[in-house]
């Protein structure tokens, strides 16, 4: 019997890897080009500049290579950091927030896995469901667990921590989040991204700051 040596390994692993990259890179270009009913294996297979045979050893289809695309845009998601420090003033931790969400909801490309989930989540709920889990879902309960810290502290008054988060959300989107998905319009500048999350941070303070 022969063993590999641990080197030998771990250029094979390294290779596995960028080819592996090099695959989902072609993917997505497809799926942004096409969508997802219009992206075939053979159109991913030239985008990646690999053959069909290669592609299949990594991906079964279509729906398991989108499915790795969600996983990499969650895993970017995640590394994001948020401070939610609840030592930190409401004020602050809402604009800061506000405005790393927005950048990673409007950055480029950042709507064309959105467009595709919306687009395929009826017949297949499943991705829809991981996907909001992994993306959105988070997002919403690590700000509601700041804010029930805030409401324990006194210093807002809130009933529905989850609901309040999700309106904070949603308010920071107003106005930005929907031209740009839809490509209605590009994305939103420095400038305006500030002013719709300054308006929002004031909109919710007024509504549940402790008085």
């Amino acid at each position: 019997m022969v063993v590999a040596g641990s080197d030998h390994l771990h250029v094979i692993q390294e290779e596995d890897g960028s080819k592996r990259r090099q695959i989902l890179d072609g993917a997505r270009k497809v799926f942004m080009d096409l969508g997802f009913d219009g992206a075939s294996m053979g159109e991913i297979a030239r985008a990646a500049q690999v053959s069909k045979g290669t592609l299949y050893v990594y991906f079964a289809d279509k729906s398991a290579l989108f499915e790795a695309i969600l996983e990499q845009e969650a895993l970017q998601y995640g590394q994001v950091v948020f401070n939610f420090d609840p030592a930190r003033d409401a004020e602050t931790t809402l604009k800061e927030f506000g405005r790393a969400y927005i950048h990673l909801l409007c950055r480029p490309g950042g709507g064309s896995a959105i467009r595709t989930v919306m687009a395929i989540a009826e017949r297949m709920p499943d991705v829809g469901r991981r996907y909001y889990a992994r993306v959105l879902d988070k997002s919403i309960n690590r700000l509601s667990d700041y804010l029930k810290a805030h409401v324990a502290a006194g210093h807002l008054k809130i009933d529905d921590c989850n609901l309040a988060a999700s309106q904070f959300m949603e308010l920071c989107k107003a106005s930005l989040f929907l031209p740009f998905v839809f490509q209605a319009a590009p994305a939103p500048s420095e400038e305006r991204m500030t002013e719709v999350v300054d308006s929002a941070t004031r909109m919710f303070l007024a509504a549940y700051k402790a008085k």
